[in-house]
């Protein structure tokens, strides 16, 4: 299931100038893809028009073939998760387990599989012991964690994640990068914003580098 963007193009409400043009990159499962470059350059609008949460000005982007601008939030949600660079702005539910529970009942699925895949991931991110605390008192890492198992039970093609080092230590950054890469070997697609030169170099298949809107990929 390929995620491919199309001569996308993209210009904020109110601005004369555009944040990204002609972009044509390519993102498969089972890689690991990391976003680099300036603020401002364009690597979170581009990943926020990923998974939908704003809609493309110009050309495409297909999910499997398929325009993602034809799908929901909630359907794209389900094939591409997010985890925000501020993982608390997503938890709202009282508990760890309710949090990782809260998509699956919405996707319709039973009281033994939601029950077995809280347990799966619990145990993946190792999470288990914090099954009943409330989401918010976890530290930075673990928030991060929790919203990666709460988008992995879900079993979604594609996992984004926006400047994901940010605020971990040495320790816990190359905890996250284990985990990346065994998302990865699972077969998920992995895409991370990052301006940390050693964790892109170490942990990601290919570095895509944005420059005034547009991409190079290495």
């Amino acid at each position: 299931m390929s995620l491919d963007t199309h001569e996308l193009g993209y210009t904020y409400p109110g601005s004369g100038q555009a944040i990204l043009h002609n972009v044509n990159i390519g993102f498969q499962p089972g890689e690991i893809v990391a976003l680099t470059g300036d603020n401002g350059c364009g690597k979170t609008t581009l990943t926020k028009l990923l998974v939908g949460i704003l809609r493309p000005g110009e050309g495409h982007i297909c999910l499997d073939g398929n325009e993602i601008a034809m799908m929901s939030l909630a359907e794209i949600g389900r094939r591409v998760g997010y985890v925000f660079q501020n993982p608390s702005q997503q938890i709202f539910c009282p508990t760890v387990e309710d949090e990782i529970a809260y998509g699956l009942k919405n996707m319709g699925l039973g009281g033994a599989e939601i029950k077995s895949r809280i347990g799966y991931y619990l145990d993946y991110f190792e999470l288990s012991e914090y099954r009943k605390t409330f989401p918010l008192s976890l530290s930075q890492g673990e928030k991060q964690r929790l919203m990666l198992a709460a988008i992995l039970a879900m079993h979604p093609r594609y996992v984004i994640l926006d400047e994901p080092t940010t605020g971990l230590d040495i320790y816990r950054r190359k905890l996250l990068g284990d985990y990346l890469l065994r998302i990865k070997k699972d077969g998920y697609g992995v895409i991370f914003v990052s301006h940390q030169g050693r964790f892109m170099e170490t942990y990601a298949d290919r570095i895509i580098r944005m420059e005034d809107g547009r991409v190079t990929d290495d």
